[in-house]
């Protein structure tokens, strides 16, 4: 399903302003959010150090140069993470965008991804025919070795950010999986068997 999983573009859509306000997207990867919000009739830049489509410009997020305020609003999907290095970048990240602005995020917890939530995801990819080759134990070592938790990157935002409370849900049914998959980790997230390894909230730019 790439990027806009189930709800995921009627999250982002509900908590930006109303067109033709100017956006920034954080970690564009393909484009696919950005040409969506593009045909909303929004002005959107989509930046990525390592692009995977057309009309993403690749920078990263703390060498983008724009002047002060030039953003009403910023997205980021499953991208804060990855952001190197992070607390420059999201100062800078503060002062592109205007007083008030939204920071509208989706991201996968890495902190909360455990041995569980990583046996069910390898338990699902050989279902559909691949064969990875780590175990559980390894998958979860290597993505905490180097991506940043939530509770960094909300430490991170605090500075110039008020961060509502994060909503965790299902996550690793986009990853490398299938859309058909999400019920089914709702209902083994719901039954405690895994943890939910995704969360969404939104940060305002403090005035």
């Amino acid at each position: 399903m790439g990027s806009l999983a189930t709800g995921l573009l009627d999250f982002v859509r509900s908590n930006l302003p109303a067109p033709p306000a100017r956006l920034l997207e954080i970690g564009a990867g393909d484009g696919e959010l950005a040409r969506a919000l593009a045909a909303d009739g929004y002005d959107i830049t989509a930046i990525d150090p390592e692009p995977r489509g057309p009309g993403v410009r690749p920078v990263a997020l703390q060498e983008l140069e724009a002047p002060a305020g030039s953003f009403d609003a910023a997205i980021a999907v499953t991208s804060l993470h990855h952001v190197e290095p992070l607390e420059p970048s999201l100062r800078h990240l503060a002062d592109l965008l205007s007083p008030g602005a939204a920071l509208v995020v989706d991201e996968f917890d890495v902190g909360a991804f455990d041995e569980r939530a990583a046996a069910w995801w390898l338990e699902q990819r050989r279902a559909l025919g691949g064969a990875p080759e780590k175990t559980a134990e390894e998958l979860v070592r290597e993505h905490r070795a180097h991506l940043h938790p939530l509770p960094t990157i909300l430490a991170a935002l605090e500075p110039d950010f008020d961060a509502g409370a994060p909503a965790c849900g299902p996550y690793l049914y986009r990853w490398n999986l299938d859309a058909s998959l999400r019920p089914e980790e709702e209902d083994v997230i719901a039954r405690g068997e895994i943890p939910a390894v995704g969360a969404r909230f939104v940060a305002r730019r403090r005035s």
